[in-house]
């Protein structure tokens, strides 16, 4: 989910050591369960790895992932309001915190450095 605070930095979770990617960054993300409804499971995620609640808004990017070549599956990031809560990171995730799109820290997945790429180029700051 893609979350962004009043000075328009992205928020981010730092990959954990029983992550795959460990101390790495990546937009806060998860599997689905099966029978959750994606957006309940985009919120579920969120909370359990930032303890943020939040809104689920449109959706902002789709792209496949070739993470693993076991499981491929398909992204799909989801604009996100905060509604409370407190940042922490937590379940797989070591750290979380809101970065600048020109200062973002080595990320884990290709597909969130191209979607920064697109937001990038669409959002001057």
């Amino acid at each position: 989910m893609v979350i962004r605070d009043d000075e328009g930095r992205i928020l981010l979770i730092k990959r954990g050591p029983e992550a795959s990617m460990p101390g790495l960054w990546a937009v806060p993300a998860g599997f689905l369960g099966y029978g959750e409804e994606i957006r309940d499971a985009a919120a579920r995620e969120l909370l359990e790895e930032t303890g943020l609640h939040a809104d689920i808004g449109d959706v902002v990017h789709v792209a496949s992932n070739f993470h693993d070549p076991e499981k491929l599956t398909v992204g799909i990031w989801f604009a996100g309001t905060v509604t409370g809560g407190t940042l922490q990171a937590g379940d797989d995730a070591v750290d979380a915190r809101f970065f600048y799109l020109d200062d973002l820290p080595p990320l884990a997945f290709d597909t969130d450095r191209s979607f920064f790429a697109r937001l990038g180029d669409e959002d001057p700051r």
